[in-house]
């Protein structure tokens, strides 16, 4: 392929185009170009030779983009209805944060968790604060990439002090990886794990601190026993960007007397099962009497 260039949106032949990407670089290796990319609706980020990509028109980003955007609608209103065992008042499905709930005039509100989301990849970032705020979420983002994370994540914590961490970005097994028990076959798995341990010094209770990490493929068994509350992927799963959005949502959304089954969180993500799972929690919304008079 001539004239492929940074920024284009590619699919790769090998694998039917069924991912979309952005070429985020391309280098000279040996006599093919090799481009990165990085996933437009996942986090996905991996390495393919020119060869092998398909710039994409514009219809079929649109068509795809469209289809990615029906998926997360159905979702989100998975993440409105409340669970079997979970206490959701009619204030979750207002933007309001504060909202009189009482039939007898008796006033309460609920006071959401506040989340802070950092992320390796600035475009998705603005989707999640885009969705946080859909929901009427306190929502601190900070662009951080992967390798950073486990350095700065300590300070940000300090400065924020959030009631659930995100720690996202892009991963993906490497090409001829030969154990996926070994962090080295990951791209980023090392660094969110490092950054769940550095989280972890700071705030050890896991109820009081919910923390959401990983990408697309991430090492999950390896996320959890670091102390992620959830983590990606089980089954080493492509995950959507909002993934990681609509589990810390739940979390926010649900009082601190209630535990939230993994069942209910999975269930509330597009990926499911296969790229999201984690621990029983309790959620981190509180309530309040009574609502403010003026």
């Amino acid at each position: 392929m001539e004239g492929l260039k940074i920024g284009d949106i590619v699919g790769r032949k090998s694998y039917g185009c069924d991912v979309l990407f952005k070429v985020t670089d391309i280098k000279k290796v040996g006599n093919e170009n090799i481009a990165t990319l990085k996933g437009i609706t996942y986090r996905i980020e991996a390495d393919a030779p020119e060869s092998d990509l398909i710039v994409q028109s514009r219809n079929k980003i649109e068509e795809y983009t469209r289809k990615m955007d029906r998926n997360v609608e159905i979702v989100e209103k998975r993440v409105r209805r409340p669970s079997n065992n979970t206490y959701m008042r009619s204030a979750y499905l207002k933007k309001a944060r504060f909202r009189d709930t009482s039939k007898d005039e008796k006033k309460s509100f609920l006071k959401f968790g506040k989340i802070l989301h950092v992320d390796g990849d600035e475009g998705y970032l603005d989707i999640c604060l885009k969705e946080y705020n859909k929901f009427g979420i306190t929502a601190v983002g900070k662009y951080l990439p992967e390798k950073d994370q486990p350095s700065r994540v300590i300070a940000l914590l300090e400065t924020y002090r959030p009631d659930i961490l995100v720690l996202t970005g892009h991963d993906g097994l490497l090409k001829n990886h030969e154990n996926l028990l070994d962090l080295s076959s990951y791209r980023n798995s090392r660094y969110f794990v490092e950054a769940v341990r550095a989280a972890r010094k700071y705030e050890a209770d896991m109820d009081s601190l919910v923390i959401f990490a990983g990408a697309c493929q991430s090492y999950y068994a390896e996320l959890i026993k670091a102390g992620a509350n959830y983590a990606s992927s089980p089954e080493r799963q492509l995950i959507h960007a909002l993934d990681p959005v609509l589990v810390c949502i739940k979390f926010a959304m649900t009082k601190i007397d209630k535990v939230l089954e993994p069942y209910d969180i999975v269930a509330a993500t597009i990926t499911g099962e296969k790229g999201i799972g984690g621990v029983a929690t309790r959620g981190r919304a509180r309530e309040g009497y009574p609502t403010d008079k003026s």
